[in-house]
């Protein structure tokens, strides 16, 4: 591996060790990913000895000698080198409490830090001494786990997922990142130990959860968490659409598998985390709203009942309240007047009402809309696509003549008032509301002389005169 460590910090952490009488090692994720030759930006070294102490050194020998961030409480020193992020630890041993992830941790060797890794595969380690330089320690045979594309604990999976279950989430998460399999022990001790995830907290899980939906393919990692019983724990309000029920005949997809699909569908298509929550969320509305009538089953209004879900669950994952969960509740509460327009005659009020809603969303809410097109049917899927390009066409074309995205009408409230000589109240919400309605049909262009003349008339149907200033 000596010709792999071509970062100019391993010769200088090689001299630093000697002159220092100490032994130092790469150690991590960045040895799995040089196997797997993935670019990795974060070097892990750890030291037998004061970690904190070789990093300060090391430091003053990197051009321009970078300020070293030192963390006393974790026993780490980490500055930055370049593009990467070097971190230093001292060699460590570590014991667990059962009511905390938390470790206890005292002095160790190399041996010792190797057994606390979560996977063989983030236990490798190469030595950076002067008389081994290069040479890879592997004591769980790691490099045949990448080989063979298995997650597997180094130790006991139940002892390493008990004394930290967030290791579950990390489990799942590398499976769907580096696309490997999970060792049989492995995922049956996902099984047994998932209640112990109730001691993690929400932004420790959202944090893997967020890791695996920027995967490439975020379904291997849902399925995982699915099959394990830990989703049932995280996000009760997907598994809650797992399933098929039939009656009188008649039964409906699985939405949940559904959403999976929509999600994988859209991920070649953007990268944008939120846009990805919202095609996974889009349905998450239908359990609650799954009728069986004479026509089949109905999931009537489940896209408003799914728009109110997502602040609840934004809170509970502690995701952002902010704009953030206002475009995936947005997305969520939109998703099918796209596909309404496909069906129906495309008309230039739809449009409109749909450039008024959707305002800057519109371009992310038309992609979560063709990714929901999961039909087996080639012809029709065809079909779908090349309508849907015929509404993107109509709504440039609508928006530059009429200017409704993120419309703000010609005539505001205050000015009503004050031409009108109307108090605050009921009245100038009924003016406001028949304008934008009157634009949003065509009845009137989206300019403000028209508005000012609609406006007029209106008032004096409702009784009121233009008051001259």
């Amino acid at each position: 591996m000596k010709a792999f460590l071509t970062h100019p910090i391993f010769q200088i952490v090689q001299q630093t060790a000697a002159k220092l009488n100490t032994e130092a090692y790469v150690i991590g994720g960045f040895v799995r990913d040089l196997i797997l030759k993935r670019q990795s930006k974060d070097i892990d070294i750890v030291v037998s000895g004061d970690g904190i102490e070789l990093a300060r050194i090391v430091a003053k020998s990197v051009p321009g000698k970078p300020q070293v961030s030192v963390f006393k409480r974790y026993g780490t020193a980490m500055f930055k080198f370049g593009d990467a992020e070097i971190e230093f630890v001292g060699a460590r041993k570590e014991s667990y409490s059962p009511d905390s992830r938390n470790p206890s941790v005292e002095k160790g060797s190399l041996e010792d830090d190797q057994n606390r890794r979560d996977f063989t595969i983030n236990a490798l380690a190469i030595s950076l001494n002067e008389a081994t330089f290069g040479k890879m320690i592997d004591p769980f045979g790691g490099v045949k786990d990448i080989d063979s594309k298995i997650i597997r604990t180094p130790l006991n999976p139940d002892l390493t997922f008990s004394d930290d279950p967030l290791r579950m989430l990390r489990a799942i998460r590398f499976a769907s990142q580096l696309k490997f399999k999970l060792h049989p022990e492995t995922q049956s001790a996902l099984r047994k130990n998932k209640e112990r995830l109730k001691i993690i907290s929400p932004e420790r899980i959202a944090d893997e959860l967020n890791k695996i939906m920027l995967s490439e393919q975020p379904s291997v990692g849902f399925k995982l968490l699915e099959e394990s019983g830990i989703l049932q724990i995280i996000m009760p309000e997907l598994t809650a659409m797992k399933g098929v029920e039939v009656q009188k005949g008649k039964g409906h997809k699985d939405n949940f598998y559904h959403s999976l699909q929509v999600l994988d569908n859209i991920c070649p298509k953007t990268t944008d985390l939120w846009l990805r929550w919202a095609a996974l969320l889009h349905d998450v509305g239908k359990p609650s709203t799954k009728r069986m009538t004479a026509e089949g089953w109905t999931f009537h209004s489940h896209e408003f009942v799914g728009a109110k879900m997502v602040p609840q669950i934004f809170e509970r994952l502690r995701f952002p309240m902010n704009q953030k969960m206002k475009f995936v509740q947005n997305l969520v509460r939109l998703h099918l007047r796209p596909i309404a327009l496909v069906h129906d005659i495309v008309t230039d009020s739809a449009i409109r009402r749909l450039l008024f809603e959707a305002g800057d969303d519109t371009e992310d809410l038309m992609t979560l809309c063709e990714a929901d097109i999961t039909s087996k049917n080639e012809t029709k899927v065809k079909q779908y696509l090349e309508n849907f390009e015929k509404v993107r066409l109509k709504l440039k074309e609508v928006e530059a003549r009429d200017r409704i995205r993120n419309w703000q009408p010609p005539v505001t409230g205050d000015e009503i008032m004050e031409m009108f000589a109307i108090p605050p109240s009921k009245t100038v919400g009924i003016l406001k509301d028949r304008l934008k309605e009157a634009i949003l049909e065509g009845d009137i262009q989206n300019q403000r002389e028209d508005a000012l003349r609609f406006v007029t008339e209106q008032a004096k149907l409702l009784g009121f005169e233009y008051v001259a200033n």
